[in-house]
């Protein structure tokens, strides 16, 4: 035993648990240490042969201990040293040993004081019991046993109950059902990620209960118990993502170089001709990033939210390259409704009841139009008002010709060299194009994780609807400018219905009272590519927005970055692990007199036909 101890001393390893600070180490005998110095709770994991799996159900935890697999006694004195220490600081301390029950079990046993801890036990028993099963004919179950002995019977224990609660610590001991392999030990990989998921958020659950009651922790919310780093590993895979999406600019690749000779043939054959789209040539071979996309070992990242994240990101950036191959085909449009996925049924309804109702303002043809050069004067002053809050904001202007639409790619805001607007329809895009597309590039790319620049998945629908709820937010939103995003989404249920050009530019101009200008500039939008429903998701967005906001979500954390409103609770999971952070810049409009009575009526569900 004094032996034990000397090691200890010798290592220093508990010499000075430093708040705010972590320990992350190996230990003598096999171990490994990862400590979050503010956290009063340990999960802890006895590595053993053939238990695939189960060390990385530990390793979702924010503090975790992996035991080696000789001189058991090394780790028990460690861990009733770590006990009195931490419970010395926090009040109290709680233990979870997890371990694999036997194969073919479907049931998990906790093993801890139910009398003592019924909230903490409840949650394990309620939220392990929802965790789906592989097999679509059983059902996970559990069963809280009041017992002494907290590990599996033909282990030893860790320590005896009676002293570690003298050091202020409390044990549980958590039986799996390792039905994420089979009889052989092969692990089931994408039934694991699932369950991962979910082991690792009622963990925490289980955990918060118990600090919430049993320790004088100021930790707010189980999201905190996650994991507090993001391993180097993960940085690499972020920076390897984004470099993949980051070497093409989807948006230029599939937009047409030849837009205006292609209006003007149109018009002049009295809308009866269109010629073929011309694109630019591509500058990387979509095959050979794909090669790097599933060379990336998104597998092996053991923070579930994570994982989750860019796992769907490489799915998504997999599709894009796809359609790349295949633009001026057929096959490009059904990826885009893989991609964009259909025109729902209400938001297609909201579409025609804004045409019905907004008639087009056929005046603005009289009105001071301003051009591309004067609409860069304005984004320049937003681009000052920017540097105001962030000095190292950088803004980038680009007029071409070769464009055919106002974007933002990476930040840079694109502009067609022959486009002309009104003075209203400008300070809509202003707000639309920088105020959010520009902003949550910018704050995205002061974040640790560089997706949040270039964008997580479905991430468009969120920052659409954000733009032009911008628009009306900054007092730019038009009826004009309303009727062109359901006149999108009406040309993308005409595209799905097999509408050709000349048909869906007819059923905008005549049907629906489109100049014929804006008639056309729906519809070459729809077709570019082979036929796009990118355009179908600014109303989408819209629409998911306001029942976002309706329901009690927040609008200015999903400034912080590109990312969809699907993944809200993952951001502020990450965020309040301290491992992402709120906005550094925040657009104009959030400073006005009307932002607080228009997002009241947002929010309470104006029609959005109320809104210009």
């Amino acid at each position: 035993m004094s032996t034990t101890h000397s090691i200890l001393d010798d290592e220093s390893i508990l010499d000075d648990l430093e708040v705010g600070k972590r320990t992350v180490r190996s230990l003598p005998h096999g171990g490994f240490l990862f400590l979050e110095h503010d956290v009063p709770s340990l999960l802890i994991y006895r590595k053993k042969p053939e238990d695939n799996a189960t060390l990385r159900l530990a390793r979702t935890s924010a503090s975790y201990l992996i035991i080696g697999e000789d001189n058991f006694d090394y780790f028990r004195h460690f861990l009733v040293e770590l006990t009195e220490k931490m419970a010395a600081r926090f009040g109290s301390f709680i233990l979870i040993e997890i371990y694999s029950g036997k194969t073919g079990s479907t049931q998990f046993v906790i093993k801890g004081p139910s009398h003592k801890l019924p909230a903490s036990l409840k949650v394990l028993a309620t939220e392990f019991e929802k965790i789906d099963s592989r097999r679509h004919d059983v059902k996970l179950t559990t069963r809280i046993e009041q017992t002494k002995e907290r590990q599996l019977k033909e282990s030893e224990p860790l320590f005896d109950i009676e002293e570690i609660k003298k050091k202020g610590g409390t044990l549980l001991g958590i039986e799996i059902p390792p039905v994420y392999r089979d009889s052989i030990g092969q692990v089931y990989p994408i039934y694991f990620k699932s369950f991962r998921e979910s082991f690792a958020q009622t963990v925490q659950q289980a955990i918060f209960e118990f600090i919430r009651v049993q320790t004088s922790s100021k930790i707010s919310s189980y999201n905190a118990l996650g994991k507090r780093e993001i391993h180097e590993e993960v940085l690499k895979i972020d920076k390897q993502i984004t470099a993949i999406q980051s070497s093409y600019q989807f948006l230029l690749l599939v937009a047409p170089v030849n837009i205006q000779s292609l209006r003007e043939r149109f018009f002049e054959s009295n809308f009866h001709e269109i010629n073929s789209y011309h694109y630019r040539l591509l500058p990387i071979d979509p095959d050979i990033l794909k090669r790097r996309l599933y060379n990336l070992r998104i597998d092996e990242i053991d923070d579930p939210a994570l994982a989750y994240l860019y796992d769907q990101k490489r799915e998504e950036i997999d599709q894009e390259l796809t359609m790349l191959k295949e633009r001026g085909s057929r096959n490009f449009f059904y990826s885009s409704i893989r991609l964009h996925k259909d025109v729902p049924k209400n938001i297609l309804a909201q579409a025609k009841l804004i045409l019905e109702n907004i008639p087009e303002n056929q005046s603005s043809a009289a009105e001071n139009l301003i051009d591309a050069h004067d609409f860069k004067k304005l984004a320049e002053e937003e681009f000052e008002y920017f540097k105001e809050q962030s000095p190292d904001y950088n803004g980038t202007i680009h007029i071409r010709k070769d464009v055919n639409i106002i974007m933002v790619s990476q930040g840079e805001l694109y502009l067609p060299a022959d486009y002309k607007m009104s003075t209203q329809e400008a300070q809509a895009l202003i707000q639309h194009e920088i105020g959010t597309h520009a902003l949550t590039y910018y704050n995205g790319s002061r974040q640790t994780l560089s997706q949040l620049a270039a964008g997580f998945a479905d991430y468009d629908a969120t920052q659409e609807g954000m733009a032009v709820l911008a628009e009306y937010l900054g007092g730019g939103l038009s009826g004009n400018r309303l009727r062109i995003l359901a006149g999108r989404v009406v040309a993308g249920a005409a595209l799905i219905d097999g509408a050709d050009f000349k048909s869906m530019f007819n059923l905008l101009h005549f049907e629906y009272g489109f100049v014929k200008e804006r008639a056309f500039n729906i519809t070459s939008r729809m077709f570019q590519g082979g036929g796009f429903l990118k355009d179908i998701i600014y109303l989408k967005g819209l629409v998911e927005l306001q029942e976002y906001l309706e329901g009690g979500g927040e609008l200015e954390p999903l400034l912080a970055g590109k990312y969809s409103i699907k993944h809200a609770p993952l951001i502020k999971d990450l965020t309040e692990r301290n491992l992402l952070k709120p906005a550094t810049i925040k657009p104009r409009y959030l400073k006005t007199k009307e932002f607080q009575p228009k997002m009241r009526a947002f929010k309470e569900g104006i029609a959005l036909s109320k809104m210009i």
